[in-house]
Formats: C-alpha cells, structure tokens, sequence
C-alpha cells in the first residue's frame, strides 16, 4: 500500500469509534441499537481486530449515531499525508 491508499474498513472503523463517543454512547449500547454484538464493535473499532461488516451494518451504525452514513466514510486527509 502506498502513502496515499487506505484501507477503507480501518477509515469506517475510526470513524465509528468517533462518532459513538460525540454520540455519547458505549460499545455495548451502540450494539444493542444496531443489532449486534459487543463484541462484534468491540473487534471493529480495534486497531488490530479484524473488520468484517456490511454497507447494511454500516447504514443501521449510522442510523444509531443518528448520523449521514457518508460521515462513515470521511477520510482524515491530514492523517493520509502524514503516514
């Protein structure tokens, strides 16, 4: 991967981690609301846990965060030049 590629699941990932704490919420309350396990966000949202999730998994995490699910997909551009 060069300078300038992301991994997009790592980049939805972050941004859900964001999101859920501006929305005030725990990994185990953004879970029940979605649909799914604990676990599953807890694996998500961790830096070396492996992403696996769907774009309907990514539509009901934004319809939980009560956020546009483009926000999911924001990517930190200051970040990208950095790495």
């Amino acid at each position: 991967m060069n300078k300038y590629e992301i991994n997009i699941y790592e980049q939805i990932s972050k941004n859900i981690k964001k999101y859920r704490k501006l929305a005030g919420l725990s990994q185990a309350e953004l879970a029940e609301k979605v649909g799914v396990s604990h676990e599953f966000i807890r694996r998500n949202e961790s830096v070396k846990g492996r992403k696996s999730f769907s774009v309907d998994t990514v539509w009901k995490i934004s319809l939980a965060l009560n956020i546009d699910p483009g926000l999911l997909f924001e990517i930190d551009m200051d970040e990208l030049m950095t790495q």
